[in-house]
């Protein structure tokens, strides 16, 4: 296992960043805020798809308007997003808002820059720096062009205006439209400071590219050590966002979110409707909390003796399944009684697990 950077650890409400806390999954709507039914309602399937921190656009005053109904109707931390003018920042914390995006070079003057520190370190709040490669200051893209470093200065630019001010509860974030820029941006930031870092590809695109590009930059970055909080930014529904994450965090060995489902590609040798077994048996386990894993084998090749580390497991043969724990058949079934049987065998399990037995 890896070892992830120490770095300083910040507050959005309930969900600590950095310092050896989870690395957190978050997302962000694509309502109009100012619609703050529509906006709440987005915010509640995001808190029920496992999202930790929600960021909700505030681009004008009606905005911030909505953000006062939305911080009453819910309880999860709000980020607020927010550019040029610090008097939204301003009204944001008064608002009850749980961290700020923003960037403090284009976010006013420096006095403005200096009322949302002290307001934002008055009220406990983090502010995230968030630097996109299509969005960089003029001279630095003059410099070093659109590369990681003009990436990296601009952070330290913006890091340095809050620092000025006495303000340390920095979160960073680092993102280009493709994965060597990102790495590489992130890479060279963490090697000089130890803020705590939000990691993402932006403007990934729609799924499955999107998706593919952010599992491997997301995952890059993780692997290495580095990244406290995580979006995965995909064009479409941002409950995807949320899974993409999840699974991100789960398949590193970060975190678990409740059982892994192990199952074969399939092929010609397959026995019986994999895709249809997996299907159902992983709607039907959705409830479970305790990590196991459950592997779904088309056929006596692959299981079990290719998903023996699995919890519990399947595999197809003729008008029958056998049903094994860690890699021992216990139970032989017919077809019929596959998926029910495998699903009894995983809430077992968990039970087990969850009461500290071998099973």
């Amino acid at each position: 296992m890896f070892t992830r950077n120490n770095t300083r650890q910040v507050s959005a409400g309930r969900v600590p960043i950095g310092g050896g806390a989870p690395v957190s999954v978050q997302s962000m709507t694509n309502t109009d805020t100012r619609d703050a039914e529509a906006t709440i309602a987005q915010i509640n399937a995001l808190e029920s798809a496992g999202c930790e921190l929600v960021r909700i656009a505030v681009p004008n005053a009606e905005a911030v308007d909505a953000l006062r109904l939305i911080r009453k109707a819910t309880e999860i931390p709000l980020v607020a997003d927010i550019h040029f003018d610090c008097r939204l920042a301003l009204a944001c914390i008064e608002v009850g808002i749980d961290k700020l995006r923003i960037n403090p070079g284009n976010i006013g003057s420096p006095a403005g820059v200096r009322e949302v520190a002290t307001a934002a370190r008055d009220r406990g709040i983090p502010i995230r720096i968030g630097v996109n490669s299509g969005s960089l200051p003029r001279e630095l893209v003059q410099r070093y062009g659109r590369t990681a470093r003009a990436m990296v200065e601009a952070a330290l630019g913006h890091i340095g205006l809050l620092e000025q001010e006495g303000f340390y509860d920095i979160v960073v974030s680092l993102k280009a439209s493709d994965v060597p820029r990102t790495v590489q941006a992130y890479r060279l930031l963490a090697a000089g400071v130890n803020y705590p870092l939000h990691v993402g590809v932006t403007e990934a695109g729609p799924p499955p590219s999107g998706l593919v590009k952010s599992a491997v930059g997301i995952g890059v970055i993780l692997d290495e050590g580095i990244g406290d909080t995580i979006r995965v930014s995909l064009t479409g529904d941002p409950v995807a966002e949320v899974s993409a994450g999840r699974e991100i965090l789960t398949a590193l060995e970060l975190r678990s979110f409740g059982p892994v489902i192990v199952s074969c590609p399939t092929c010609g040798r397959r026995r019986g409707d994999v895709v249809g077994i997996v299907s159902s048996v992983r709607e039907a386990i959705a409830t479970i909390t305790v990590p196991i894993t459950v592997a779904v084998m088309g056929c006596e090749v692959n299981g079990p003796g290719e998903a023996r580390d699995a919890d519990v497991g399947l595999a197809c043969g003729n008008g029958v399944g056998l049903i094994f724990a860690n890699g021992r058949v216990v139970r032989r079934v017919r077809e019929a009684e596959m998926v029910p049987a495998l699903v009894e065998a995983a809430r077992a399990a968990a039970s087990a697990k969850a009461a500290g037995q071998h099973v």
